[in-house]
């Protein structure tokens, strides 16, 4: 059979067109176009199961289930937990992604931050166009509307089966009793506060945490309490939505307003076929979706290109950066807001478009990165420290959550009298078209600074399912290494047919376009030195990252659930019975 028509695969994203008019209209996509098809036969598990940023989570999640929880009643409980647990990442001063199968039925929850409504495109720039170093990193200037708590309220308000205040108790308790805290904890608090010092309010908070020790956060309990007592309410107005706007009095652009108009989205995920498999991951305001779509079609219509090349040599390290090159170089032209701008969804993930792209790919040598242009034509206009969890319970619902407040410790403002970190996501916009964030990523207009604006992400909660049944739900935080690394992780086990625990625990290696021809590569699995040395001859340079992604996964084995924590952080993964 032909190359173009042994690996084509329809996909089944949401049309540009669609988008706009939903955007246009002021609806939300909150039902799939499929969701009235007939409902599968019911897939029951032989337990639960979770892959968890911490130990605190997995406890929480355990409590949950005993209690007659499902998959969503967990996922909402974990984001509060580790919003008090893991504080340089979990969060209710962020936002964030969901990815939901819920009886047979993909869904998607965008509760991604969004810029407030005073803020401007040349917010970041001073006099002379150029723009401020640190401005949209540290402080009150930095922050974002939160999303996390509407968007865990209307998750578990439409799915759930627990009351609102069962799934909150766990996080009030370990924020009013305390939480041992560990070295990991304390290694990147210390950091933060190097990078803080004299911008925030953030040693008064975290200064008094000591490893082995217990901490307890009052004024985060008082908060949670009062999430637990009116609903989303209790966070973006009353008591806590003043706080947190006085806090910004005079420093920052946040308003009562800006909490109080606040609303989580319901949108069409990206669906497309795969390797067998029913791929369901992250539409736009992410890029993570696109992107791994993108690369696991590229990778499939150049088989004969990876045929025998064994993995983690030069030759595959280098066709994997070539598709990633062309992935990069879309996302930094086409990818934003859909609310603001028509993403050409469907056109990014369509079979003859990637054919087109993988046929660019130069088996030989890196491509010239000036000659990788976005593939439609140019007339079309995170960071490590982001969270990800994945659940599954007995009754076969999924979960792959992935939020952030960006930076460890997000701003390292925590809004007085609340406990509340605050985000830095402001950074995830384009201070300026062609300048690099904090990852090194550039963007375009599509993701400028504009108010109630979401900024583009690369977070990328992905759930595969096969005769729809689960098969797996995986993610990861990494900043723009989070789609790279699934990826990854996903042709590790469905190309190499790796176990799961090996396959999460390989070596990872990232491209982005620029800075030109570099690859980076971890210290946990370093590369080979020889395939270092040919990559060199070829034209490469290397650079070294101090992390690259936290992958929480499960996987189904026709009933069997097998949870797999990335032994890169200090996830827990756990069978529920």
């Amino acid at each position: 059979m032909p190359l173009n028509q042994q690996h084509r695969f329809r996909s089944l994203a949401l049309t540009a067109m669609a988008a706009a008019a939903l955007s246009v209209a002021g609806f939300v996509e909150s039902t799939p176009a499929h969701a009235k098809a007939p409902q599968a036969q019911p897939q029951v598990l032989t337990a639960s199961a979770v892959a968890v940023a911490d130990k605190y989570a997995a406890d929480t999640a355990a409590q949950i289930f005993k209690q007659g929880g499902n998959a969503v009643d967990a996922a909402v409980a974990i984001a509060f937990s580790l919003a008090v647990t893991y504080p340089e990442a979990g969060n209710i001063g962020g936002g964030g992604f969901m990815t939901l199968y819920v009886d047979h039925r993909p869904y998607f929850l965008d509760y991604r931050e969004r810029a407030p409504m005073s803020a401007t495109r040349n917010m970041y720039l001073d006099d002379k166009g150029e723009v401020i170093k640190g401005m949209s990193l540290y402080g009150h200037r930095a922050v974002g509307v939160p999303g996390t708590v509407d968007g865990m309220w209307e998750a578990q308000k439409r799915f759930g089966k627990l009351k609102w205040k069962q799934v909150l108790a766990p996080a009030i308790k370990y924020a009013a009793d305390g939480f041992v805290v560990d070295d990991q904890l304390i290694e990147r608090r210390d950091r933060a506060s190097k990078e803080f010092a004299g911008k925030t309010n953030f040693d008064l908070y975290f200064g008094s945490m000591k490893s082995g020790q217990v901490f307890k956060q009052p004024d985060l309990a008082d908060t949670l309490q009062r999430i637990a007592d009116k609903g989303s309410k209790g966070f973006y107005e009353g008591k806590t939505a003043e706080l947190i706007a006085t806090s910004m009095t005079g420093h920052g652009l946040i308003t009562a307003r800006d909490l109080k108009e606040y609303k989580a989205v319901w949108r069409q995920p990206v669906v497309a076929s795969w390797n067998g498999y029913r791929v369901i991951t992250a539409p736009p305001p992410s890029s993570g979706g696109i992107g791994l779509v993108q690369l696991l079609k590229m990778k499939a219509d150049l088989k004969d290109k990876f045929e025998g090349v064994p993995l983690d040599s030069a030759q595959y390290i280098h066709l994997v950066a070539e598709i990633e090159k062309r992935v990069f170089a879309d996302r930094a032209q086409y990818l934003g807001d859909p609310d603001f701008y028509k993403v050409p969804v469907a056109q990014l993930t369509d079979d003859d478009y990637i054919l087109k792209r993988a046929q660019e790919v130069n088996p030989e040598a890196p491509s010239d990165t000036k000659s990788v242009q976005p593939g439609l034509g140019t007339s079309m206009p995170e960071k490590a420290e982001t969270t990800h969890f994945s659940v599954v319970d007995k009754w076969g619902n999924a979960v792959s959550n992935t939020y952030t407040i960006n930076g460890y410790f997000g701003s390292g403002v925590v809004a007085e009298g609340t406990g509340v970190v605050l985000n830095d996501e402001m950074d995830d916009f384009s201070a300026k078209p062609g300048v690099a964030n904090m990852f090194g990523v550039v963007g375009s207009d599509a993701n400028a600074i504009a108010p109630r604006k979401r900024p583009l992400s690369s977070m990328t909660p992905t759930i595969l399912t096969k005769d729809d049944k689960v098969a797996m739900v995986i993610g990861t935080p990494g900043g723009s290494r989070i789609f790279t690394s699934i990826f990854q992780v996903l042709s590790n086990v469905y190309d190499f047919k790796m176990p799961l625990a090996d396959a999460v625990g390989a070596t990872r290696f990232h491209h982005q376009l620029l800075p030109p021809n570099t690859i980076y590569q971890e210290p946990y699995h370093q590369l080979d030195a020889e395939v270092v040395k040919e990559l060199e001859a070829k034209g490469y340079t290397f650079s070294m990252q101090g992390f690259n992604g936290d992958i929480q996964a499960i996987r189904i084995d026709d009933t069997t659930p097998e949870p797999m924590s990335d032994p890169r952080g200090r996830g827990v993964s756990q069978v529920i019975p």
